[in-house]
């Protein structure tokens, strides 16, 4: 349903890893949020079918969408002195689904 928004996503996985390699002796540190089924503008913007909002995110083991709060400190962590030694990764903050 959304190959070309599943490709990107992938896209990115991979070029944080590479880049955070490349720039880490610079003292650059390069990391990624996946955020899994979640509200965002995509959802409600033609991103899902109307008729599939109903049950948007219920696949998740929480059984539910997450919200942007729920977000919201992963990036926090990301950009804080506590994830000094965090490089080149992505935290998947999407509701307990498997990642590959």
């Amino acid at each position: 349903m959304l190959l070309d928004y599943a490709t990107t996503k992938s896209a990115i996985n991979t070029f944080t890893k590479a880049l955070a390699q490349q720039v880490a002796p610079r003292g650059i540190r390069v990391n990624a949020v996946a955020p899994g089924p979640a509200w965002k503008p995509l959802q409600i913007s033609g991103g899902q079918p109307q008729s599939k909002l109903k049950e948007f995110g219920s696949q998740t083991p929480l059984g539910r969408p997450g919200q942007p709060v729920e977000m919201a400190p992963a990036y926090v962590f990301l950009a804080s002195p506590e994830s000094s030694y965090v490089v080149g990764e992505t935290l998947n903050a999407n509701g307990g689904e498997p990642t590959p």
